[in-house]
């Protein structure tokens, strides 16, 4: 089958590099890519919003199966669009991609559903906002609304953090995301991240992992879009994994189809726990960017057959096939991410590095110029690796990432440091 790809960052190379070890794929093209999904697939210079160009990619180019890596597309509607053409889409629609769009539309469904979450107030005025925060005390959450690429997020442990927060978002720091301000309860706990597929009625569990949100070692810094991600997650305990299926993932997915809004493609959960019980942080309805890399290594070629099942509506009939190993990546960044950054800056040594089931370098932010790869995002590389343990899995990734040579680059060099 013909199966086009939309996106352009890590997460669309590692399920491109998954896509294509199935043999169901004969075409793959990916739209827009970057310079290491070049090597794989076709790449299409199109932006993966605009429903008409990728609506008019589909027909130029006989696909049968579209997969919408990011969650803009998503939330533009391009899913329903391709649906609205007969297209077989895997992602959700518009209206149910508002759990990762909105985070006060995902904390009225957690409500109604009676999904355990943080309690919460939603504001679109800063002087109520900072009201609330005063009367509330620290530490304290505070979040831009809608979506702001992974970040938009102030985990104020200061009243004078969050009142700065509260400025920040409705300064315009975060564009259209920060139009209104969640305001949360600071859970304590550990985060982990639980990647569900959902075809509108049953689900099927895929992986759990642990992303690395701060820019430093020891988790320290600002926060960024992730700085490295290992699976599974340790403290995602088969326990653990049931509660969240029965107290929260199953409620929404019942709430979302009562709302006559049903939720198709990858439901990613990121829980706080504590104590043994989980409570959600938030929904993203996308796969997460690292985790995805060390998600797709261990899944490999089948990874397609879960999906298609997905978007056809047979989850039922499927489940993931998991190996007894342990997968890690590694995000090399540009130096000042997640503050200013130089684009251009040429990165080598990645031709001499081992590509196979073990061990993959995902591009996130590059391009190829004049056979040059070049470094043109935050997020530029995803060194991943697969191990026995979680320790061999880190040791292989670290050690592609010292012959790689890119003097303008950093990255943290403590993932896995919690289960370890």
């Amino acid at each position: 089958m013909n199966i086009l790809i939309l996106g352009g960052g890590g997460r669309e190379h590692a399920l491109a590099w998954a896509v294509k070890q199935n043999p169901k794929c004969d075409r793959l093209i990916v739209a827009p890519g970057n310079a290491g999904i070049g090597a794989i697939a076709e790449l299409a210079a199109i932006e993966p919003t605009d429903a008409a160009a990728v609506l008019a990619c589909v027909e130029e180019n006989a696909i049968d199966f579209v997969i919408v890596g990011p969650e803009a597309p998503l939330a533009a509607g391009v899913a329903d669009a391709l649906r609205a053409a007969g297209i077989l889409t895997f992602g959700p629609s518009a209206a149910a991609a508002k759990l990762e769009a909105s985070k006060a539309f995902t904390k009225e469904v957690c409500d109604a559903c009676g999904a355990p979450t943080a309690a919460w107030a939603r504001f679109s005025d800063a002087a109520a906002a900072k009201d609330y925060v005063r009367a509330q005390g620290a530490p304290i959450v505070v979040k831009a609304d809608g979506l702001a690429a992974g970040k938009g997020v102030i985990v104020a442990m200061t009243l004078d953090e969050a009142l700065d927060g509260i400025d920040e978002i409705f300064g315009g720091a975060f564009g259209a995301a920060g139009a209104e301000v969640v305001i949360e309860e600071f859970m304590a706990g550990e985060e982990a991240s639980f990647f569900i597929l959902s075809d509108g009625t049953d689900v099927l569990p895929v992986g759990t992992a642990q992303d690395h949100k701060r820019v430093g070692d020891g988790d320290t810094g600002p926060n960024t879009g992730g700085m490295g991600a290992y699976s599974p997650a340790p403290v995602l305990t088969t326990a653990i994994q049931e509660q969240v299926l029965s107290e929260i993932v199953r409620p929404t997915i019942a709430e979302m189809a009562a709302r006559g809004t049903p939720f198709q493609g990858v439901l990613y959960a990121g829980l706080m726990i504590e104590n043994g019980r989980a409570r959600l942080v938030e929904y993203n309805v996308r796969f997460g960017d690292p985790e995805c890399q060390v998600l797709m290594l261990r899944l490999g070629a089948q990874a397609l057959d879960l999906l298609l099942a997905c978007a056809e509506g047979r989850l039922a009939e499927v489940e993931a096939q998991w190996a007894d190993d342990h997968a890690l990546t590694v995000v090399m960044a540009a130096k000042g991410y997640p503050g200013a950054y130089v684009k251009g800056s040429e990165i080598r040594g990645l031709a001499d590095l081992p590509e196979d089931s073990a061990r993959m370098v995902f591009h996130a932010g590059t391009a190829l110029k004049d056979g040059k790869v070049l470094a043109t995002g935050g997020r530029v590389l995803n060194v991943t690796a697969r191990g026995a343990t979680l320790k061999e899995a880190q040791e292989r990734a670290y050690a592609m990432v010292d012959r790689i040579d890119w003097p303008e680059g950093f990255c943290r060099r403590d993932i896995g440091w919690r289960a370890l």
